[in-house]
């Protein structure tokens, strides 16, 4: 497969080393200007749009507790409004992928911002949920993490090697992203074959653990002493409009299965944003 073709295969934007072909030259280099559009901004939070209407709410939800929303993209769905004093960084400019994860940008956070919270573009919390994570995300350190404990269910309670920080919601620090790069133990998926973890026993001792998402930052928590500082899945589960937390029969779109899953088309089919906002006490701000 020639150059070309590896650097539109849509899983260069998934955030998944296995299928990951762009040189990491052009990662850094777009990455320089991600951090001169965030000149300025102190408390960066990062909103990825799949749905305008979801995301502009998440936006004033980050205002309301005085953080900068720092919005991205699906570029299958586009830029949506934006607030006041929110700042557009279209991640995607440089690499022209069929789509993009918000995993692509956090992986590489150290390179363009000196703090960073983020969450799932289906995450919507109550103000006071909001306020409290705020104050965790202010209180970190540089060097520091946080972010919610993921434990496979009650079949994987016991099975440790299943356990993960999940993207779900966190904050993140420069130091902290920095070493768990260097280490080879960020967020991507398949981070046994890191290109920063190049020793084969290392490879061959990963390769027994969990492979997905935020299970090299659990690693980083255990073998090189990272301080990774849970989350609660309960504090943020009653507005995690996931199909794990639909009660009834979850509506799929096509590709439902792969990581062209379109999550626009299941998230407005499956949730109904006005009774999720009024449940959460926050209707208020999407007038």
């Amino acid at each position: 497969m020639s150059t070309l073709a590896n650097a539109i295969d849509p899983k260069n934007g998934t955030g998944d080393w296995e299928n990951f072909k762009i040189p990491l030259e052009r990662i850094f280099e777009a990455a320089a200007q991600w951090k001169q559009l965030l000149a300025g901004v102190k408390r960066p939070w990062l909103c990825w749009n799949v749905s305008p209407r979801w995301n502009q709410l998440q936006q004033r939800l980050v205002k309301h507790v005085g953080w900068t929303p720092v919005v991205g993209f699906d570029p299958r769905v586009g830029p949506p409004p934006m607030e006041s004093e929110s700042v557009l960084i279209d991640f995607n400019e440089t690499f022209g992928l069929p789509l993009m994860y918000l995993h692509f940008p956090l992986e590489f956070m150290f390179l363009w911002t000196d703090r960073l919270a983020f969450w799932h573009a289906d995450l919507l919390c109550r103000l006071s949920v909001m306020e409290q994570l705020a104050r965790k995300f202010e209180a970190l350190e540089d060097g520091q993490t946080t972010a919610v404990l993921e434990t496979g269910g009650r079949r994987n309670y016991l099975n440790f090697k299943r356990h993960r920080f999940w993207e779900v919601c966190g904050c993140t620090t420069r130091a902290a992203s920095e070493n768990q790069f260097y280490n080879g133990c960020g967020w991507w998926r398949n981070y046994v074959i890191h290109p920063k973890c190049t020793l084969s026993e290392e490879r061959r001792r990963r390769q027994r653990l969990y492979y997905d998402h935020g299970a090299g930052i659990m690693l980083w928590k255990k073998s090189y002493h990272g301080p990774v500082f849970p989350i609660s899945l309960r504090l943020i589960n009653e507005g995690h409009c996931s199909e794990i937390m639909h009660a009834g029969a979850y509506k799929q779109a096509p590709n439902h299965k792969t990581d062209m899953r379109n999550l626009t088309m299941e998230l407005d089919v499956n949730y109904a944003i006005d009774e999720v906002a009024a449940n959460l006490g926050i209707a208020h701000l999407l007038s």
